[in-house]
């Protein structure tokens, strides 16, 4: 239940319409609050007089109606903008970076000021009466009225400028490297992180079967864990957040087997029609690396965009250093009662640079790029096993230069970046200085090489 209504609500907070909505509804009460007001006459302050609205009820019917007309047709017109810059984002940036468009709060506080003032109008209107119909003036609601036009005008100002800076790609990528940094700091942790039981734990467990469909979007671990905990078993599950679940499928084991494990992972799971950034590390990466990859297709050919993510994402992985993420594993009285498959540092690697290495081709500056990242991020980087797998990707990167790259001199340029990598791992910033022979590339003693020096690196 509660897994459901964090769902609603952060699907609610993604919602394009919320804050229009909200907005509207708050002109509604204003206006009537206002009129209110001047028809008890307690509006007695002689220090606004003077800025009063002190027409009459025909030159009041035309000023409001010529502001609900203009702000109705200026919001037209922000939605037709809208619509453009969600089609030239959908085009060139991907289909999947919208939603930074549709929850941007700029264009929604845009939109609804435009239509509370609309709304505001109207209703003010429909209380001025003329002198044969009873003669009342609002006076007061006509002057704050006055001061929402001019509000409009600003926000127009204000809308034109920040549409004309979101639909910059530069922009676009420090947004969405914005929200990696956002997710990396909610979904790590500082303390190591205990380790899953061993495969055998699991022999003659019974299969849990799935009966919905969609992306894991949501997971009450604590929910889950406890009921596991109660029951004196252990669950673990075969999807994680950002997973999609097919149904019939086995979504999870439980050992010993029980009845109601079922039920429970269905009541502590949420379920979408997409993946989640609250809740999967990859959703980021996967949003800049679509941006990557459109940047280095034929009909683009923007390299330098495709530059710009590679930067972020080292500047992600250095962000990771002193981190850890968390293996899934929830502990209860000494035991594991809840094993749920988290993203780590391996398959992190690989959501960021496989796609990108794949789509380079033939370009050796994208290669080359990535190379010089993955030695930034080894320069700050003490793990051993985090070292071997960025080791990993460069050599992933040398061997497709090697065999795409036409031009002996790129392939060179490719092959002194990856020594320059492998100095760094294998002796620290200072092993350009020291170092003169890094080892080959195919030499098969370069992974337990990488291994110790790191240790030793570690050990310092």
């Amino acid at each position: 239940m509660f897994t459901r209504l964090e769902k609603l609500l952060a699907d609610l907070a993604e919602t394009f319409w919320l804050v229009p909505m909200l907005m509207v509804f708050s002109s509604l009460l204003l206006a009537f609050a206002l009129v209110h007001l001047d028809q008890s006459d307690s509006v007695s302050l002689p220090a606004l007089q003077d800025w009063l609205y002190d027409g009459g009820a025909t030159g009041a019917r035309t000023l409001l109606g010529a502001v609900a007309g203009a702000t109705i047709g200026v919001a037209g017109t922000v939605f037709s903008i809208t619509i453009a810059a969600l089609s030239l984002a959908a085009g060139q940036m991907g289909p999947r970076l919208l939603r930074n468009f549709t929850r941007d709060r700029g264009n929604q506080f845009t939109l609804g000021m435009l239509l509370g003032t609309f709304c505001y109008a109207l209703v003010v209107l429909r209380s001025i009466r003329t002198e044969p119909e009873g003669g009342f003036v609002p006076h007061l609601a006509l002057s704050v009225g006055i001061v929402l036009a001019f509000a409009c005008v600003a926000m127009l100002v204000y809308f034109v400028g920040h549409v004309a800076g979101r639909i910059n790609v530069e922009t676009v990528v420090e947004l969405v490297s914005q929200d990696l940094r956002a997710a990396i700091q909610q979904l790590t942790v500082m303390d190591p992180q205990p380790k899953s039981p061993p495969e055998e734990f699991w022999i003659g467990s019974l299969p849990l079967k799935a009966t919905r469909r969609g992306y894991l979007q949501h997971l009450d671990e604590e929910g889950l864990a406890t009921w596991a905990a109660n029951h004196r078993v252990t669950i673990r599950l075969l999807v994680g957040p950002g997973d999609y679940v097919f149904p019939g499928a086995t979504v999870g084991l439980v050992t010993p087997p029980i009845d109601g494990a079922e039920a429970a992972i269905r009541n502590a799971t949420a379920l979408g029609a997409s993946s989640s950034i609250s809740s999967d590390l990859r959703f980021a990466v996967r949003q800049l690396v679509e941006v990557a990859v459109r940047a280095l297709s034929p009909g683009i050919n923007d390299p330098h965009t495709a530059l710009a993510v590679l930067d972020r994402l080292g500047a992600a992985l250095c962000d990771l250093v002193p981190l850890h993420l968390p293996t899934g594993i929830s502990i209860r009285g000494g035991q594991p009662v809840l094993v749920v498959p988290l993203v780590q540092y391996e398959e992190l690697l690989g959501t960021m640079f496989h796609m990108i290495r794949q789509s380079a081709g033939a370009q050796p500056v994208v290669s080359i790029r990535l190379i010089e990242v993955l030695t930034q991020v080894a320069s700050c980087e003490r793990d051993p096993a985090r070292l071997l797998a960025l080791s990993h990707h460069a050599a992933l990167v040398l061997a497709d230069a090697c065999r795409t790259i036409a031009a002996p001199s790129d392939r060179d340029d490719v092959g002194r970046q990856y020594q320059s990598f492998t100095l760094m791992v294998r002796a620290g910033p200072m092993g350009r200085f020291t170092e003169q022979v890094p080892p080959s590339p195919g030499d098969n003693d370069a992974p337990t090489a990488i291994a110790e020096s790191g240790a030793s690196r570690s050990r310092r």
